[in-house]
């Protein structure tokens, strides 16, 4: 495969930005407030994307299929971005990315439900593993006790899968990167109502944090998904892209250290361990054991 054929340059630009995401956020969640973060970090993508849109003469969707994207801007950017930054407050940047990092397979038990795709018995098996890390990741540093901010990015985790699962049927009639476009235009009018506090909070805070959100709009949103979408237009298949997702975890643990001082946890270190774990046994266990016993 020539070089300017191939996915993996893309892939590996959208895993980095969104690594970075998740140490920025923590960074940048020090001055602004979840829901004003959330607003400031989409407009500034929806401005970004306005610019290519421009450029490249992008047709808008049909009137039809409207409500389709305001749900997906809902689910996939106002209630998303709102989960995820309430979690990053009292989760570290490392943590995050691994209970995130669990949207493939929550997407695939959700799909089996929606679309009737079924579920291999080593899949369910992987399913139990991804389990059992979470309870680690819960309860490892107490007795029973359960960190409100995993369940924000539980709930985070949740309506990114539901919004995979609409993007799998827009897909179907319009670009990945028109449905990628138009849904987080649709998020960013919903966030609006967060406008006027980001725009007061906006005053008072140094400017590198403003830098950091910058950087959050236009490399970790506007870029990332186009890159993603670029990735899965050169990809034979979808899992060859998002088995990247599965890196992130590790470039943010190192972008944590580096960036934000952030030495990971053994709650994470173990939980996030056998959290990817049963993730490669979901995607790539059928694959072994086929060559195994063929």
């Amino acid at each position: 495969m020539k070089f300017k054929d191939s996915y993996h340059p893309y892939a590996i630009i959208t895993i980095v930005f969104w690594s970075l995401a998740y140490v920025l956020t923590r960074l940048t969640l020090q001055y602004f407030s979840s829901f004003s973060l959330g607003f400031l970090r989409y407009f500034i993508a929806s401005c970004a994307l306005l610019c290519i849109a421009f450029i490249t003469k992008m047709k808008f969707p049909s009137k039809k299929d409207f409500p389709w994207f305001l749900l997906a801007g809902a689910v996939g950017f106002f209630i998303y971005i709102i989960t995820f930054n309430k979690g990053q407050e009292s989760i570290s940047a490392s943590t995050a990315s691994v209970v995130i990092a669990t949207v493939p397979v929550i997407t695939a038990v959700l799909a089996r439900f929606i679309y009737s795709e079924k579920l291999s018995c080593i899949q369910w098996g992987a399913i139990i593993i991804e389990l059992i890390g979470v309870c680690i990741l819960t309860l490892l540093k107490g007795i029973f006790s359960i960190n409100i901010g995993l369940l924000w990015l539980f709930l985070a985790a949740l309506v990114l899968s539901i919004y995979n699962l609409i993007q799998r049927r827009l897909t179907k009639k319009y670009t990945a990167l028109q449905t990628s476009s138009f849904s987080i235009f649709s998020g960013t009018i919903l966030l609006a109502v967060f406008m006027p506090a980001s725009l007061r909070e906006v005053l008072h805070v140094p400017f590198i944090q403003l830098f950091y959100v910058v950087l959050l709009g236009v490399f970790s949103s506007a870029i990332a998904y186009i890159a993603w979408s670029k990735a899965f237009s050169k990809a034979r298949q979808t899992s060859d892209v998002s088995n990247y997702m599965f890196v992130t975890p590790f470039l943010t643990s190192i972008l944590g250290f580096f960036i934000a001082n952030e030495i990971p946890e053994y709650s994470t270190l173990i939980g996030g361990a056998v959290i990817l774990f049963g993730i490669l046994v979901f995607n790539f266990g059928d694959k072994i054991y086929g060559l195994l016993y063929k």
